[in-house]
């Protein structure tokens, strides 16, 4: 199956060309341009280089989220059009998995974060044993107080990945959880990930129509949040 996989969620924006267990070829950028101006120049440029049109690709592929509100919307969105167009399935890949996926050459469990903001990050667990991605707990967004004392109880070494990394680190010392940083070109969320982890979402039968691919936000964008504050305030 030839899956085309696309990352907007932070930051940086990428998309990969996976054909079964080859990896056709990868772009990634991170240079702080918006994602509207770098993701279809990217898919267009690595489907151009791999003699590949849109019409010869079997199913798409994106992060979902959680992440950048804006960001989510923009990878979403643009698969959603693609795979529309194509009348191809598409799926939508939590992250925090994608970001895993990226370590199954690696035995153990592998602790995603990602910073949001307000000494908070939004996090999940996986185990990787034996090349095989297990999700320990579902996405969630908790402070990295909770975190610590969670893993604090697990006991157990953790490989800790994702830009909230840089948040956690210091806390992870202090509390002496047992840790270690990804590296870091494998720190950040790459659509060779959303690839891998859509393989398997495929296989499963979770490939949907384009109208049901849909973002995944975890938690309300701040003017939500902050409306939803005054009003309950109002009462």
């Amino acid at each position: 199956m030839r899956i085309l996989a696309m990352d907007s969620s932070a930051v940086s924006a990428s998309c990969a060309l996976l054909e079964d267990e080859k990896l056709i070829g990868e772009q990634y950028l991170n240079v702080g341009l918006t994602h509207s101006q770098t993701l279809m120049q990217l898919v267009e440029h690595l489907l151009a280089a791999a003699h590949v049109k849109p019409a010869q690709v079997d199913g798409f592929a994106v992060n979902s989220g959680p992440g950048s509100f804006t960001g989510i919307r923009i990878g979403v969105a643009a698969v959603k059009g693609m795979a529309f167009a194509q009348g191809k399935p598409c799926v939508g890949i939590s992250t925090l998995e994608s970001m895993a996926y990226l370590f199954e050459g690696f035995d153990g469990v592998v602790c995603g974060a990602m910073d949001a903001r307000c000494q908070q990050v939004y996090q999940a667990l996986f185990e990787v044993r034996n090349g095989q991605v297990i999700r320990l707990c579902e996405d969630r967004a908790l402070t990295i107080a909770e975190l610590t004392a969670e893993l604090k109880c697990l006991g157990k070494q953790v490989l800790l990945t994702g830009d909230g990394a840089h948040v956690c680190e210091k806390a992870f010392a202090e509390q002496g959880i047992p840790f270690r940083l990804a590296p870091l070109h494998l720190r950040y969320q790459r659509a060779y990930g959303v690839a891998r982890a859509a393989q398997q979402a495929f296989a499963q039968g979770k490939g949907v129509d384009a109208s049901a691919l849909l973002p995944s936000y975890l938690r309300l964008p701040q003017a939500q949040r902050e409306l939803k504050r005054r009003q309950a305030a109002g009462k």
